[in-house]
């Protein structure tokens, strides 16, 4: 499973974003997007990590803020603009298109 997540991972080109949701299903366990945030935390430094988001196009408010403010530094570095709440802005331009978006915002109407 961590072979296969980080495969996908590594596979999310430099200004695009996938949700967690996504690299578990498109690792083969769908319904895996909690393993792939605690195994993001346990792989090497050399993976793009700071590419996989929440499904509402945030970044976890739940990584440790140390962590937070790193993720946010890699994709500012990479020209994604993130809010104040770490929300990314014009997120549907960066999510990269490797399948399946595991999308759980809800419409203000």
């Amino acid at each position: 499973m961590f072979d296969a997540m980080r495969a996908v991972v590594r596979r999310i080109p430099r200004g695009q974003v996938a949700t967690y949701g996504q690299v578990a299903a498109l690792a083969g366990h769908p319904r895996g997007s909690r393993q792939v945030a605690w195994a993001l935390r346990q792989f090497d430094a050399g993976l793009p990590w700071h590419r996989v988001v929440a499904a509402n196009a945030r970044i976890s408010p739940n990584m440790p803020p140390e962590s937070s403010r790193k993720q946010r530094r890699l994709l500012k570095a990479e020209g994604l603009r993130i809010d104040k709440d770490g929300f990314i802005q014009d997120a549907d331009d960066h999510f990269h298109n490797v399948g399946v978006r595991r999308d759980i915002r809800w419409s203000e109407g």
